[in-house]
Formats: C-alpha cells, structure tokens, sequence
C-alpha cells in the first residue's frame, strides 16, 4: 500500500493569542512499504551567524542547487535569536529560510538551545527544572515561527545525544536517577543467592535516560507541529551505541540519523579503512532504523585543522565513497558538515566543502556528481533493498557497559584489556565477512527478529560479547531449535548482566553451548588457533571447554578448545578464544575467511546472489536489490589496479555502469577498478 504524507499549510492563533497546531508545508513525502522509495538527499550544513550578510547567504544556498544538492541543515542558535529582554529577532535565519525556498533547498532545523559559546555540540541533558521550562519555550517560539517557510523540513532533536558512558553530575540528573531507581530497585543478592558487588544500573539509567530526553522534546514539538519530520543523529557509534536504545526511539522519530566524522570517530580504523568504519557506522544504523528512513546527518566534508581527533582532509575519492556506501546500506541522504566554514571559536574555518572565496571545492564537485548520478536513476537507486545474506553479527548493551566497568584503570597492554575490544570484536567478523564480498548486519541483540518460525540459512554471532543476561537463553535457544547457526567467540558470556561470573555461578548456556568453561588462560598478545586445517590468529586468551554434549572440533594439548552442539534443527560452534579480535590485531583475515566460507555455507548458498570468488583485502562490495536486478556498489581501497571476478553462481547477468569516477570497466563478471575508485553497477 501506498502511503503519502501530504504536508499542510500552518494554522495560527486567532485572535486571543493562544497557540493553536502549526503543520510543515511544501514537502510531499511517498513511501511504499518503508524506507525504500523515499527520495534521497544530498545536502550540507549551512552554519548561519552573526556578521552574514543575505547576499552571501543566498550565494550559499544557490551553489547547494547549482552542484545538485537538494537538503540542508541549520543550526537554530538560541544566543543568536533571544534578546537580553526576553523577545526574540528571528531576522538572520528568516534570511536563510526565504533563501532555501527561492533555490527549492529543505532545511533540517537543529535545536540548539542557550549554552557556552565554547560548547561545540551542545549540551546533552538538562541542567535544572527552569532549564528544562526554558528549552520548552524555545522550541515553542521556533516551531510556531518557522513552520511559515514552505523549506522548513523537520526538526533535529538535539545534536549528537550520548555522554560516552559518563552520567552528568548535575543536580536534574541526579533526581532522575534517584526517580528511575526507585522503578528500577537493585537486588543486593541474585536468584541464586549470590551477592550483587558491582552493577550497571548507572549505564542502564543513561540509555533510559537518553530515551526520555528525546521523547520529552518530540513530545514538544508535536503540541504544535504535528506532522513535520523528527530526526535525531547518534555520534561515535562504535562507543555511544551502547546508550542508544534504537527501538524504543523508532515510536518519536519519523527518521533515524548519525553523525559519522573520519576525525572524530573513526579512531578504531585507519585511514586506509575508513571506507570500512563508514560501512559499518551505516549498518548499525540501518539496523537501528527498522522501518523508518535513516539519513547520515553529518559526514566530514572538509579539512579540521585544530579541531576534531585525527587532522584529516577527505579526499574527493573519500566523498564518492562514503556517499555511496550511505546509499548502498539503503541510506535516504547525507549531509556534509559544513558547507560554509564558521568565523570564529572553535572549528573557525574549517570542515567546509567551500574555499574561503566560497568557490566549491574538487571535494563539493564529487558530492555534486553522485547526487546527480542518482537523481539520473532515481526510480532505480531509491527503491533498492540490501540483499538480505542472513548473517548478522550482534553487539550486546551490557557487554559493552560490563567492559568499560571491569576495564577501568586498567594499564592498556592488550587491545582485549581495553575499551573497545568488545566492538571491535564484532568488527573483526563484520571485516571478514565483507572482505569475502558478502553482505552482513551489524546489529544490537534486541534488533533481531526472534519472532519468525523457521531460521534455516540464518547465522547469528556473538564475538566476545561478554555480559549476557540469562534472560537471552530462550531467545537463542528458540533461534538454533528452528534451524539456526550460532556462533559463539571469545569470553561471550564470561558475565550476566550483574557482573558474575556465568562459569561459577550457574551456566545458564550449558545446554545450548554444549558444556561449561573448565578455565580461560592467557597464550600471549597474538597465537595460532588450529581448527581443522585452520590456523587462526588468536588474542590473548585461549579458553578450555568442560564438555557436556555435542563434538569436539579442536583441542589443545588434550583438552577442547572447541565444540559443535547440534540443538533441535540448528547448531552451535563455540570457540572461546578471540579469533575476531586476534586478525583484526593481526591485519590477517585469511584464517577466518576460510573457517566463515565453511561454517555459512548454508546462509551462503541460500540467500547470497553474488560474492567475490577469491576474498578481496582492499576492497569493498555492497549487494543491492532493485525491482528484477541487482547493484552492486564496489569501492578500491588498493593502491594499486585491480582485476576481480565476481561468482554469481554459475549465472551469466548483463551489466551497467552507472557510476565509475575513474578507469573502471568491466567485461563479464571481471571487474576492472582503479586505486580509490567506487564503481555502481546494474546487473540484469
């Protein structure tokens, strides 16, 4: 069924002054059957301020049109709106709104009520009750005043919500912890009578505690803009994901956004592997979104010179590549920060995708033509679907808030003894499966759909996710009984969700796993796992399995190392050593590889339609459906040319290069891709 989403002219106040509902105006919106054939947006933040004059904002906006940019984002300064009287001058952004509409830009408006001027994103959480009243008014004042532009879009909740993991000391947040705990009541003992010494009720309260917030300010915005769009963009996802609780957002947001900064984000990648850190950053989102849209919020558009973590300057190769790696994890849009640099403070000019004569830079040019290349193809490239491998990699909340606890302090002599390790665990399996040219989700435990009867091709794995709450058990019990493949790495399951020990407490994965840990040794920073006829780099610990059930598939001077447990009409391979993590240290997936081809062959051969034949180390391949065909999204990160055959399992399939910003060509299923080029093919 066809859904549209008709957006209507606002209604005021009448005479008495009060506020009536105010509505969105000029966007029309269709969206059959979810996120696929809603239009995609490539756009940049306008940064509005002081000293701007309309002449120059209007050249701003008209060069977003001129390079095929269609959506903006501002950033709705309350110190530049509310005078020391209490009224409010809206005059800069009234300029900048009239001139989104004169050139047919949307703009995405992003609260950015009062705080210090050296506060770059913003604060997070209330401060007091009248701090609380205060956002309160402003949004009111912009969203009843705003909605009189036909460009205004949406509103951005808040920019970048997550702490990393700290709780804010003030005093609003420590009676909302105070009010949450007493819902939330912390046992001293545990079921089986075990004393509760250590907890992660303080990171269970902040993922709550991030869900209010947004909720409150949607809640909001909807007394008097029923209709518009409501987005918010997550950052640091590789850390801040364990604040998020994407489900629970999905009922206020009508799209889910990020922020995803090579400088400031991608410190678990290097540089070379940033198209990598940019798939990864998509599919958590994608996963998070469900079935709303998601649009990548911000993306480096330009160089950070003080600012930011690493100084980079992304290249226009770069800019392709993200952009279409957004698109290919079905992506609705991608905004740069910035397009225009800020004057002053912190971040003064830098970021921009303009020079400082707001010429467009080699790197707005490659945005232009990517955006042009899709509206070229629109009815092709926005009604794509990931195709769907049934691998999926799982990140676990209380494995991520167990490890920050139990590594606090720590000495960081070894990446498993350092924040981190757990996702970079998942990625290590996530590197693999896309190094074989394979689709794979990257998704939080409660994102998975345990609801289906029949899991025949479907493989979930659990790499060293090591706080599991009992409660998780039937789940994958019922997932591996219906014919699913669980694979199960490193520590999983070292701690439930109380920070015991699962190994001495009651190992509620017995039956499942097949057995209990007899103990985990330490074998040194990187040594060779034999499995068959596998040898896999491993890190640090090497874990020994008391058996209960199932059949050894590697030991260790005489003990198991690993087991498969056969449960109903699925399995179980348990190896309790960090593989994931041993070659991503080692930059060698080769092992792995060759251990993931044998033990997904039936989600291989089941849902896959076209790989590499041979692992590809630099190179990326995204898989897409698109109404009978398929595209393919491949990016170079080899510095040198390269020839690939593609297995499309002994088909032949007629090709079309839709995009390809260098030499590539191609003849059969022979890719031929140049160093740092990104190639979009259709295959019929």
């Amino acid at each position: 069924m066809k859904i549209r989403i008709l957006i209507l002219l606002c209604l005021l106040a009448g005479s008495t002054g009060s506020v009536m509902a105010v509505q969105c105006q000029g966007i029309d919106v269709s969206i059959p059957g979810g996120k696929p054939g809603r239009e995609i947006n490539i756009g940049a933040q306008v940064f509005i301020e002081p000293g701007q004059t309309a002449e120059e904002i209007d050249l701003w906006f008209r060069t977003l049109k001129e390079n095929n940019m269609t959506i903006c984002r501002i950033r709705m300064f309350e110190s530049y709106m509310r005078k020391p009287d209490g009224t409010w001058d809206f005059g800069l952004f009234d300029m900048a709104f009239r001139s989104a509409e004169k050139y047919g830009i949307k703009v995405f408006g992003t609260f950015f009520p009062h705080t210090e001027k050296t506060d770059i994103g913003g604060f997070k959480f209330p401060r007091s009750d009248e701090h609380l009243e205060s956002i309160a008014e402003y949004i009111k004042q912009l969203t009843t005043h705003f909605s009189q532009f036909r460009s205004l879009y949406g509103w951005v909740l808040i920019n970048e919500p997550g702490v990393g993991g700290k709780l804010p000391s003030s005093e609003f947040t420590g009676k909302k912890f105070t009010e949450w705990k007493e819902s939330h009541p912390q046992k001293e003992f545990t079921g089986k009578g075990y004393p509760v010494l250590m907890d992660l009720t303080d990171q269970a309260f902040l993922r709550d505690y991030n869900t209010w917030f947004l909720k409150w300010i949607a809640s909001e915005v909807r007394k008097y803009d029923p209709d518009c769009e409501i987005h918010v963009n997550n950052h640091a996802i590789f850390q801040n994901c364990a604040e998020y609780n994407f489900p629970e957002w999905r009922k206020f947001l009508t799209s889910l956004g990020g922020s995803a900064h090579a400088s400031w984000h991608f410190g678990y990648f290097s540089r070379s592997r940033y198209a990598m850190a940019m798939l990864a950053n998509s599919e958590i989102l994608r996963s998070g979104a469900g079935d709303i849209p998601w649009i990548m919020t911000e993306m480096q558009g330009g160089n950070n010179t003080y600012s930011g973590g690493t100084p980079i300057c992304p290249t226009k190769e770069e800019i392709a590549q993200w952009l279409w790696i957004v698109t290919a994890t079905e992506g609705k849009g991608s905004i740069f920060w910035s397009l225009n640099p800020r004057s002053s403070g912190i971040e003064a000019g830098e970021w921009a995708l303009l020079d400082f004569q707001n010429r467009p830079s080699d790197r707005m040019r490659a945005a232009g033509e990517v955006a042009r290349t899709i509206n070229q193809n629109k009815e092709l490239i926005e009604n794509i679907r990931v195709a769907e491998s049934g691998i999926n990699v799982l990140y676990v909340h209380e494995s991520l808030w167990a490890e920050n606890k139990m590594t606090e302090g720590l000495a960081r002599t070894y990446e498993a003894r350092t924040p981190g390790a757990v996702m970079k665990s998942a990625l290590g399996f996530f590197e693999a499966i896309t190094q074989m040219g394979v689709n794979v989700n990257l998704k939080a435990f409660e994102e998975f759909d345990f609801g289906k009867n029949d899991y025949t091709g479907s493989t979930i794995i659990l790499a060293h996710q090591i706080s599991l709450p009992d409660s998780y058990v039937p789940f994958l019990e019922s997932f591996v009984r219906k014919g699913g493949k669980l694979i199960v790495e490193g520590l999983t399951a070292f701690f439930d969700e109380n920070l015991h020990n699962t190994m001495k407490t009651g190992f509620a994965w017995e039956n499942l796993f097949g057995g209990n840990i007899s103990e985990f040794k330490v074998a040194g920073n990187i040594f060779p796992l034999q499995l068959d006829t596998y040898t896999i780099p491993a890190h640090l610990w090497r874990g020994y399995i008391s058996g209960k059930s199932g059949s050894s598939v590697a030991m260790h001077e005489g003990e198991t190392i690993a087991l498969r447990n056969k449960t109903g009409l699925g399995e179980v391979l348990w190896i309790p050593s960090l593989i994931g993590l041993g070659s991503r240290i080692s930059d060698d997936y080769t092992g792995l590889i060759k251990l993931l081809n044998a033990e997904l062959i039936q989600s291989l051969n089941n849902n896959v339609p076209v790989r590499f034949k041979i692992p590809q180390k630099d190179i990326l391949m995204r898989s897409l459906e698109s109404g009978s065909g398929y595209l393919t999204v491949i990016i170079s990160k080899s510095p040198k040319p390269v020839s690939l055959d593609l297995d499309f399992k002994n088909k032949t399939a007629n090709s079309r290069i839709l995009f390809a910003n260098k030499a590539g060509s191609i003849k059969g299923n022979r890719i031929f891709i140049s160093p740092e080029e990104t190639m979009v093919i259709e295959w019929n």
